[in-house]
């Protein structure tokens, strides 16, 4: 009598690891479908690269599909329109499965996906069991998610070389840690790439709709490249590109009868990449006669919040720096003299969007206007209702 529960358990443990190398088998035969797979993984620009090379491979007149993971998750088919993703439970990397498995049902020519993965080994499993990818990206390298792939920056880097391909192609645009990068690739048995930004010409980048950073152009030219299409058809289809919510835009406003220009920056929110982007924009838009930093902070990302503070107050110096945050004035008092000549005006976490845009009318004419920090939730709706004061001037 007491055997049989264990004769039950064994049968059910058989099963399920029948069906297991089953669903196994029948995802290899996915990956067959799809003759090109491109994984790309990095701390800043998956979401951006990820639609421009899918954009230069359709151009290029491969079909091609496409998936996001970055502000706003997205399946981009092969006439490169987007499909929201609607999840009703928590992001899973066992999505990027099923979403394979209806890619290679279109019969398609490449995939372009992005890694979802955070946790290092879950990366490596994205890679190595999940895509098999021919050609792997990985943008670059910053420190952020530090406890899940810290706490060096070093750490970071060998973490998201997990998805690192086996016998392939292996592109990067990352400067400081290139030869780490490098030497996993060669050891993975795969051709290794730099791509350099400096290739992107001034034309070339304001031919986009949008502020895109010549690194992840780069990187995008170098991998069409690879996948047997042309810079110049490659770049033409990277024009055509719908831009992922979290890109980097830029609105001419009129608040107060004051014109200004305001760039969106807050999907960037560590500080390197911060920095980067305001050394950018602060080069392109020179005929703005003053600078506004607009600092959304999160009560739960405290460290984050001290970093920003201090990138602003020691590296920008902006002569307005206005910031939504609680419990902040320690932080102010420490840097403040850093910048003494910064407007600073902190407004709290419980004030509505519409006090907050008080803030705005108060600056002058002219003023270059740089939002950075977290811009998921109510991000999102400050974004909402500045856009209310675009004008095509």
């Amino acid at each position: 009598m007491t055997i049989m529960p264990l004769v039950v358990l064994g049968a059910l443990v058989l099963t399920l690891c029948i069906a297991g190398v089953l669903e196994y088998q029948f995802h290899l035969n996915s990956l067959k479908s799809i003759p090109l797979r491109i994984h790309v993984n990095g701390t800043r620009g998956k979401s951006s690269v990820t639609r421009l090379i899918a954009a230069g491979l359709r151009e290029g007149g491969l079909k091609t599909f496409a998936k996001t993971t970055g502000t706003a998750p997205r399946v981009i088919d092969s006439d490169g329109k987007d499909r929201i993703i609607h999840r009703l439970r928590l992001p899973s990397i066992g999505e990027q499965v099923k979403l394979l498995s209806y890619f290679s049902s279109q019969n398609p020519d490449a995939v372009v996906i992005e890694c979802m993965a955070v946790q290092p080994q879950y990366q490596w499993i994205a890679e190595h069991q999940m895509v098999k990818s021919n050609i792997g990206v990985l943008t670059n390298v910053r420190p952020d998610h530090l406890d899940e792939m810290g706490p060096t920056e070093n750490d970071v880097a060998y973490s998201l070389c997990n998805t690192v391909s086996v016998d392939g192609v292996f592109i990067t645009g990352e400067n400081q840690k290139t030869q780490l990068i490098k030497n996993v690739a060669e050891n993975n048995g795969s051709k290794f790439i730099h791509s350099d930004e400096k290739s992107v010409s001034h034309d070339e980048l304001n031919n986009f709709a949008y502020i895109e950073h010549p690194s992840n152009i780069a990187v995008a030219l170098d991998t069409c490249k690879v996948a047997g299409v042309d810079r110049e058809t490659a770049i033409k289809g990277m024009y055509k590109v719908q831009p992922d919510v979290g890109a980097l835009i830029s609105w001419d406003l009129i608040i107060n009868k004051k014109k200004s220009k305001f760039i969106n920056g807050m999907a960037a929110n560590d500080p390197v990449s911060t920095l980067q982007i305001w050394e950018l924009i602060s080069k392109r838009y020179l005929n703005e006669k003053l600078s506004c930093i607009f600092f959304n902070s999160r009560e739960d990302r405290p460290s984050r919040t001290h970093q920003m503070i201090q990138l602003a107050l020691e590296k920008i110096k902006p002569d307005y720096f206005f910031i939504r945050g609680d419990k902040i004035e320690p932080i102010i008092e420490k840097y403040s003299y850093l910048s003494p000549k910064t407007n600073i005006e902190i407004t709290s976490l419980s004030k509505s969007t519409d006090e907050l845009i008080s803030m705005f009318q108060s600056l002058p004419n002219e003023t270059l206007i740089y939002a950075i920090g977290n811009q998921v939730g109510v991000g999102q709706e400050i974004l909402e209702k500045i856009a209310e004061f675009r004008y095509n001037g």
